[in-house]
């Protein structure tokens, strides 16, 4: 890694990797991650004072929350029927 690099492992065999590109930088990345405790997940960031922008059910009931930041850029959490 270096300083414009970050490696986090979220599961066991699943990592999210970010490089800064800021010549890349429009203000709407869009990314989702799935995961298998989604309601002790929103809740843990809802402490810290971060709402979700949007929530979304599909007809299998798997559910998806995005946040937004000021810039337009998205991340969704999404996870299984509760």
């Amino acid at each position: 890694m270096s300083e414009t690099e970050a490696l986090w492992e979220v599961t066991e065999h699943g990592a999210v990797f970010v490089e800064r590109r800021p010549e890349r930088a429009t203000g709407h990345a869009m990314h989702v991650l799935f995961v298998g405790d989604l309601d002790e997940r929103v809740a843990a960031i809802s402490e810290r004072g971060i709402e979700p922008a949007a929530r979304e059910t599909y007809e299998n009931r798997v559910r998806k929350l995005l946040y937004r930041d000021p810039e337009g850029n998205e991340i969704g959490i999404g996870g299984g029927p509760a």
